[in-house]
């Protein structure tokens, strides 16, 4: 029984049940599955672009992709440019191994570079207690002889790997910090190597010396969530709740605040992640307002999807509950796109409910949309606190 499905442009035979192709586009991201909710399916994470993937069967807008025997992942199909027949049969022969490992810093990141023959798949996880980044490279088996550390890394203590499954290898790198501060994934210039760019912990922990990123949720076409009884927007007042943030962080002696908005545009995730990934924030923040189908729903909530960036959620949320609102929660593995960078540490804040009436009518007031521009200071701060304990 063959396998039978139909790329976009190429008629593929019963006989032809795989096929290559390469990542395209900006933020290319595999999924685990085909389920879909209001936040789309859930991520297993980005990848660079040019990378080699196995396309094994077809979904609708999606691709299935064999990652290594026993895993695979879904991708968009405007994510990926399949090969031609002939170029496709050619790769499907290869077998993949891993080169030696170099590990050092330059004037801004810790580096860990792994020496691959292809631009292969990976997904990168956060682990805490202690602190480390684990990085998984599918179809490749480890030819890795030795590992070079030099003297010039400041965060990374540790690195070494594991053949985890006979086509999947593990990184393993462990931080000095117990803080995540972030980092990125992207093959070098050549193809041949997959660097892990590891963010530093700032050499001091005080808020007016951060980049901090502030996003006011949707604007434009995308007006959001809008309130029981005064029909308010919640784009609006996302917008003017990060204005005041903004105002008590200048006011506060933070020097580099950046706005992803600063009126009514429409944005795309996508744009508003390379305008974050341009400003290369320390921290970002990102304002929203809830809303649930019953009116007697009501609270503040934060949300982040990596642990190693909850810290930072957390210390947001104790302040917001000083507001004597209602607790909502604490959300993690959260599916919201502003969640999914790596980059840097992340919180997403759901202020309170616009579809309850006593949450709106707090939202509606400016001296309350003050007092959470304070808060999130706060929080910001406590946190950093505790990170120089």
């Amino acid at each position: 029984m063959y396998l039978v499905f139909v790329l976009p442009g190429l008629s593929v035979s019963a006989q032809d049940s795989v096929w290559w192709a390469r990542t395209t586009g900006k933020f290319p991201f595999m999924e685990y599955g085909i389920g879909e909710d209001r936040l789309g399916g859930a991520k297993l994470g980005f990848l660079d672009s040019n990378v080699l993937v196995k396309i094994v069967d077809s979904f609708s807008t999606d691709y299935k992709i064999q990652l290594s025997a026993a895993h695979t992942a879904y991708i968009a199909k405007t994510s990926v440019i399949p090969f031609h027949k002939q170029a496709a049969r050619r790769i499907a022969h290869n077998t993949h191994l891993s080169g030696n490992i170099k590990v050092y810093g330059d004037t801004a990141v810790d580096v860990v570079a792994v020496t691959l023959d292809e631009r292969l798949p990976y997904h990168a996880f956060q682990m805490i207690d202690p602190s480390r980044i684990a990085v998984d490279i599918f179809g490749v088996t480890s030819n890795t002889n030795w590992i070079t550390q030099l003297r010039t890394v400041k965060e990374i203590k540790n690195t070494w790997y594991e053949q985890v499954e006979d086509d999947v290898l593990r990184v393993y790198i462990q931080l000095k910090h117990t803080q995540h501060w972030g980092f990125g994934l992207e093959y070098d210039s050549t193809g041949r190597r997959l660097m892990v760019k590891v963010k530093r912990q700032p050499p001091t922990l005080d808020i007016r010396k951060l980049r901090i990123a502030i996003d006011a949720g949707h604007g434009g076409d995308n007006p959001g969530a809008d309130g029981v009884t005064s029909h308010i927007l919640e784009k609006d007042y996302t917008l003017l709740i990060a204005n005041e943030v903004q105002k008590t962080l200048k006011k506060m002696g933070v020097q580099h605040v950046f706005m992803t908005r600063i009126k009514d545009t429409s944005l795309s995730m996508p744009e508003r992640m390379e305008l974050l990934k341009q400003f290369n924030p320390h921290l970002l923040i990102s304002i929203h307002l809830n809303s649930a189908s019953s009116d007697t729903v009501q609270g503040t909530s934060t949300y982040y999807r990596y642990i190693g960036f909850r810290p930072l959620s957390i210390a947001i949320l104790n302040q917001m509950l000083t507001l004597k609102l209602k607790e909502y929660g604490n959300v993690g593995n959260f599916n919201f796109s502003l969640n999914g960078p790596t980059d840097y540490p992340n919180a997403l804040v759901e202020v309170a409910f616009l579809s309850n009436p006593e949450d709106e009518k707090k939202i509606l007031n400016p001296v309350f949309r003050k007092a959470v521009a304070g808060k999130i200071y706060l929080g910001i701060v406590d946190w950093l606190n505790q990170l120089k304990l």
